[in-house]
């Protein structure tokens, strides 16, 4: 869309220019009536150098950085063309000093004036390019960050399944509609780059009363959850991997704190649990670092991630959503 939008651009900027100095080099600056300025026998020339400096000098001395040498070649053209004009169109018979003051300019600016709006949009070609490929990076690191989250969920999942299978195999039933709910936003609903609000907290409200029936007895969970209106949208497994690493990190017969609370366009998410820092290494940090990872590429300045290590492992997530 840039690359037509370029090309209709600088196509319109060529026909203006051509009809601004055409009238310009008429009226204003030519002592000589339409049928007898020579001007208009010249301009076709003129045409053939600023295009052959547009798409055959630029182009060659660009790409090698031959810039004096470009400089010092078109300082030769403006002066050949401008004798060419005094001599052989209007014969003015004026000294070289005479001619060059008089009539250089309609050899020299339209050559800069091209040459500056190559090099703008060379500068807007090379800068969608660029942007065109950080926009594939982003998509590819967004891909291989979600499909480490995908596995680790479901991996967890199904521990639990299997240790009820073994302990309270009455619950099973209910364990498998929750990871088959989970699994059908993670697989499908979570290949967008961003899913409804109301979605992922559905997601969210089933992981935790998944892990309600799993953690029965061991950790106590409090689960509060404001939130004034559903119409936003919000990057898929976000929240996930703050509320894994509670239960992953929290200590046996403790309380775990989750709280999400959406307001004034803003969510907050906060996961408060005891933990054992002695057991907390570099690949537990994976998770997080993930996520820092996603909430850079995604919402770049308009969020705030804080964790804290204190008497309580604190994770507060804060984003501005669309």
């Amino acid at each position: 869309m840039n690359f037509f939008s370029h090309k209709i651009s600088k196509i319109l900027i060529h026909i203006l220019f051509w009809i601004l100095f055409t009238f310009v080099s008429l009226f204003y600056f030519s002592d000589y009536y339409w049928a007898e300025n020579p001007f208009l026998q010249y301009l076709s020339i003129l045409v053939i150098i600023v295009y052959a400096n547009d798409f055959i000098l630029l182009p060659f001395f660009e790409k090698r950085k031959w810039y004096t040498i470009y400089i010092l070649i078109i300082a030769l053209i403006s002066f050949l063309a401008t004798q060419l004009y005094c001599y052989a169109f209007a014969e003015c018979g004026c000294s070289v000093v005479k001619c060059l003051s008089d009539y250089v300019w309609q050899t020299i600016v339209p050559i800069i004036f091209f040459s500056f709006i190559w090099m703008l949009f060379r500068y807007l070609e090379k800068k969608d390019e660029v942007e065109a490929i950080q926009l594939k990076h982003t998509e590819m690191e967004l891909k291989f960050l979600k499909s480490q989250i995908n596995p680790h969920v479901l991996f967890n999942n199904l521990n639990t399944i299997y240790s009820y299978s073994l302990e309270k195999p009455a619950q099973v039933p209910e364990l498998i509609l929750m990871l088959s709910n989970n699994l059908k936003h993670v697989l499908y609903e979570s290949n967008a780059t961003f899913v409804s609000l109301e979605k992922e907290l559905t997601f969210i409200d089933n992981y935790i009363a998944f892990q309600e029936i799993r953690t029965e007895g061991i950790k106590t969970i409090h689960y509060k959850k404001e939130v004034s209106q559903f119409n936003y949208e919000i990057a898929p497994l976000l929240l996930i991997t703050i509320i894994e690493n509670a239960f992953k990190h929290s200590t046996i017969d403790t309380h775990i704190h989750i709280k999400i609370k959406v307001e004034n366009d803003t969510l907050a998410c906060v996961c408060t649990n005891d933990f054992d820092a002695t057991k907390i290494g570099a690949v537990d940090q994976i998770g997080l670092q993930n996520l820092k990872k996603r909430l850079d590429l995604i919402y770049k300045d308009t969020y705030e991630l804080k964790i804290e290590e204190k008497e309580k492992y604190c994770v507060t997530l804060k984003l501005q959503l669309k």
